[in-house]
């Protein structure tokens, strides 16, 4: 085969049609399954509604693929795969089924949860805008949470272009949610600051509905301020500000704080370095899962080895000090403890683990190769 020889994969691929989702300005979505891999897919069509003329945003969509199809994080929903048909200004975009409901409607079925998801909210936006990347159309039916309580971010608008009151374009005027527009409109200025400042207005929609304790009113007081220059920077700074926030430690007691930190302790005096891939894994259901079995293989032994430990929680290539042992009293006592905790508590843990994994991350970056 010679090189940058076209390769074509004529083969058919067919889905099964399940039930149609919904149509806006700018297409049609539906709900198919690969009978192949017993796997769901939302698939949306670019087809503009009658006006509008599909040249006009082709581009707009495919640019926003080619941007999208490079984003992976779990509050973001993923897209697997796109087909274009450039003569005819068309195309069909393949996403992850999210079944859920949308972020208002959660939290009036969850209202316990509202902190948690404010967290992965803001952590699902600092990831976009540290991609830099747009939403542009946040409202509730834009922001899912699904059956594992799970935030969930869609619709990002595709085609659509900022629209101001006074310009006479023919762009898409988007519909901001909650009606009140930030000062920065009047000089026709939208940028992350303006989603960080859209995003606090939808929570303090939230709020107004759902009788709930939520611990983070002054941040969201910074989030909608009307001047541009008085707003908090970013989505970043929002985070940091979260997973610095002393209050967490409400949530907890002194028995329970001491119980995480003997075994934070042992897990990070267990580690040697990580690598700038490693990561902290962030599926409860499936840490839950590893450290019970982790438990009954090890009940009747009085230490185990840290490699067993670390590998449910990290991805990817660490090393570790092969010496050093966990107390399996002391590893039973958190599985219990962790599996009690509220979803919220969870999410705690996991970022205060996290942080401590960015100081040994940052550590082992300072390594100089030979």
């Amino acid at each position: 085969m010679k090189l940058n020889t076209t390769i074509e994969f004529l083969r058919k691929k067919d889905f099964k049609f399940i039930k149609e989702l919904g149509s806006g300005a700018f297409g049609r979505t539906i709900l198919l399954k690969d009978e192949y891999i017993h796997h769901e897919f939302v698939c949306k069509k670019y087809m503009p509604q009658t006006g509008i003329k599909k040249e006009d945003y082709y581009q707009n969509f495919v640019d926003e693929i080619k941007l999208l199809h490079l984003v992976y994080h779990p509050n973001i929903v993923r897209v697997f795969n796109y087909y274009l048909y450039p003569e005819r200004q068309t195309g069909y975009l393949l996403m992850e089924y999210i079944d859920g409901l949308d972020i208002l409607s959660y939290l009036k079925k969850y209202p316990e949860n509202i902190n948690s998801v404010f967290e992965q909210t803001i952590n699902g936006f600092s990831y976009l805008e540290e991609e830099n990347i747009l939403h542009r159309d946040i409202r509730p039916l834009n922001i899912l949470v699904n059956n594992d309580h799970v935030v969930k971010i869609i619709d990002f608008g595709f085609g659509k272009q900022i629209h101001f009151n006074d310009d006479n374009n023919k762009s898409i005027s988007i519909r901001w949610f909650g009606g009140e527009v930030p000062n920065e409109f009047k000089d026709k200025i939208y940028s992350h600051k303006t989603e960080i400042y859209f995003i606090g207005k939808l929570f303090q929609y939230i709020l107004e509905k759902v009788n709930t304790s939520f611990k983070y009113i002054n941040i969201l007081k910074q989030m909608i301020n009307p001047s541009l220059h008085n707003r908090i920077d970013s989505f970043s700074e929002i985070y940091k500000n979260i997973k610095n926030d002393v209050t967490i430690f409400e949530l907890f007691t002194d028995e329970e704080k001491n119980i995480y930190q003997g075994f934070s302790y042992q897990f990070f005096d267990s580690l040697v370095s990580v690598k700038p891939l490693t990561k902290l894994e962030m599926d409860i259901n499936k840490i839950i899962i590893e450290l019970d079995i982790l438990c009954k293989r090890t009940m009747l032994e009085d230490y185990v080895g840290p490699q067993h430990v670390l590998k449910i929680f990290l991805t990817n290539n660490f090393t570790y000090k092969q010496n050093n042992t966990f107390r399996v009293d002391h590893l039973l006592t958190f599985t219990k403890l962790f599996k009690r905790f509220s979803f919220e508590q969870q999410n705690v843990v996991l970022y205060n683990l996290e942080t401590k994994l960015d100081d040994v991350l940052s550590i082992s970056s300072d390594e100089i190769p030979f």
